[in-house]
């Protein structure tokens, strides 16, 4: 029997009613946030790849030029029979890795897992054809759902990637949290790939997600929208802007969205009510840029034993394969 095209690994996940407890507490607390996963419905997974081909974002070209350097050697050196993405969106990038991989061997499984049904059950579709002779399927559901479902599903030939700068999307704590469940989702002998954005020039940083076409705007603003349809909810999308900002102090790229006037809002399914000041901010989505030099003795010690490094020339960006 064929596997399922997409297989979803919490029924409940899609169950509006049992879900939102995070945003509660983000929007509850001052100052507000929510969490970045709120980006990705389909809508704003399709804004994302269209961000992705802007020319003030550097993260995505620069990365597609160290894999397609390196691929081949990701490939030999990992000699992977599967390779699980964790938060695949398109797969774009990823093609340069199963490119590599077909070289190696035929009988391959690829599979991506997002948290965007659409944009997920699209790419397999369209993998599929590419790749007629893997095996792909796609998983729907978090990180943390993947991870766990891929510590019940033990592979002695797996590597796990995670490309595309999404690490610094968590905060220091949270991040170590996710090796550690990272490390306990693999093996011994299987592999890790973690694609980082690396320290350098503010103006660079900040034009990155403050573009001039107002795409980067128009994704954080699909956040509300997002929770509108999610939640039943009224936000008015024109009573906010957005704005990212490069804090120094603590190496990350702040993405906010500013509510211009006081108001109040409402998410009916979470029976909550979010009052807001005139230019009170929620923080969205951080970007961490991390040190090359220290990310390594991190990785060591959650037992993923760094394999190689790899950077492009000006050194914005770094992959590093590490094996448990």
């Amino acid at each position: 029997m064929p596997p399922k095209l997409v297989k979803i690994l919490n029924d409940s996940y899609q169950a509006v009613k049992n879900d939102g407890e995070d945003v509660i507490r983000g929007l509850s607390r001052s100052p507000k946030s929510l969490p970045p996963k709120y980006f990705y419905d389909d809508h704003g997974s399709k804004l994302f790849e269209q961000i992705c081909e802007l020319p003030e974002y550097y993260p995505t070209r620069t990365e597609t030029s160290i894999l397609k350097e390196y691929a081949d050697e990701i490939a030999q050196i990992t000699g992977s029979r599967e390779l699980v993405e964790l938060g695949s969106g398109s797969s774009t990038k990823t093609r340069l890795l199963l490119d590599a991989y077909q070289e190696v061997d035929n009988y391959f499984t690829y599979i991506p897992t997002d948290v965007s049904g659409g944009i997920l059950k699209t790419s397999v579709l369209d993998l599929q054809k590419k790749y007629p002779d893997f095996t792909i399927e796609g998983l729907l559901g978090t990180y943390q759902q993947t991870l766990a479902y891929l510590k019940s599903t033990p592979k002695k030939s797996r590597t796990i990637c995670f490309i595309g700068s999404s690490a610094g999307n968590f905060p220091r704590q949270e991040f170590d949290n996710l090796l550690n469940q990272i490390t306990r989702s693999l093996q011994p002998e299987n592999y890790f790939l973690l694609g980082i954005d690396l320290h350098k020039n503010q103006e660079i940083l900040e034009s990155a997600y403050n573009d001039t076409q107002g795409v980067t705007a128009a994704f954080n603003l699909n956040i509300l929208s997002h929770l509108n349809w999610r939640f039943q909810g009224n936000f008015d999308l024109n009573f906010f802007s957005h704005e990212a900002i490069y804090n120094q102090a603590k190496s990350q790229i702040e993405m906010y969205l500013y509510c211009e006037e006081n108001v109040t809002f409402s998410l009916d399914i979470l029976d909550l009510k979010v009052n807001f000041q005139a230019g009170e901010s929620i923080l969205t989505e951080i970007s961490r840029k991390f040190n090359l030099a220290l990310l390594p003795t991190e990785l060591e010690a959650k037992g993923l034993k760094v394999r190689k490094v790899w950077t492009d020339p000006q050194k914005w960006f770094g992959l590093i394969l590490c094996q448990t």
